[in-house]
């Protein structure tokens, strides 16, 4: 029985290197359709994200943000997130199977959020302080936008990264990473708790559902 490019790839513990992935026709299609599946949301966010700013929404009463400090942590979030991102795409080069499961999971959670803010009109803490991160924010528009909450997609984002790394050492650095992340959100006042308790759940869900789509695809 022929083997898999799927199970090539897991067999192999991430090993294979893209000039042989990249000739399988299969490998192909599912990297070129996530990457075009990213650019797409990432074309209609900040379109999505004017009409949320533009809503009315609720003020959640937090006993946890009301127990923190306030202050502007930025540089942390900032450093933290894509600290974990150059992490990445440094392992992704050797590891194919790496890029396919976070490309459709990262898809994956985009949609999530756009379905999960859209259900959840908030308004943002008080006291929030603007989040500076000038790569972020490129893809946010022009303007601050203050209403994408539930849930924190800055949380969401590098726990994601942390679940597709494989390297132990990896994961722990990207995880502590996260946890400095998310404190420092609600620090910011740029989240509510739930919002930031609730994206490691959200995204370990996507992840679980990305690596059984990738599976089922490189059958």
């Amino acid at each position: 029985m022929n083997e898999s490019l799927n199970d090539t790839l897991v067999n192999d513990a991430h090993s294979v290197r893209w000039k042989e992935a990249w000739q399988r026709p299969d490998f192909r299609r599912i990297a070129i359709g996530g990457l075009l599946l990213v650019c797409a949301l990432l074309a209609m966010w900040p379109w999505y994200l004017a009409k949320i700013e533009a809503r009315n929404g609720i003020v959640l009463d937090d006993v946890v943000l009301n127990a923190l400090p306030r202050h502007d942590v930025s540089l942390a979030v900032f450093l933290s997130l894509w600290g974990a991102a150059l992490l990445l795409i440094y392992r992704v080069q050797k590891s194919p199977l790496m890029y396919l499961r976070f490309i459709w999971a990262y898809a994956f959670l985009f949609i999530a959020r756009i379905i999960s803010i859209g259900l959840t009109p908030l308004d943002p803490p008080p006291g929030l302080i603007e989040l500076r991160d000038p790569l972020s924010n490129y893809f946010y528009g022009a303007k601050f936008i203050t209403k994408d909450l539930f849930f924190s997609g800055h949380t969401a984002s590098i726990y994601l990264m942390a679940l597709c790394l494989v390297r132990p050492l990896d994961r722990w650095l990207v995880f502590i990473g996260t946890a400095i992340v998310g404190i420092c959100v609600l620090i910011q006042r740029v989240h509510y708790t739930a919002d930031v308790v609730a994206a490691p759940v959200f995204t370990y869900a996507v992840y679980w559902l990305a690596d059984r789509f990738t599976r089922k695809a490189l059958a």
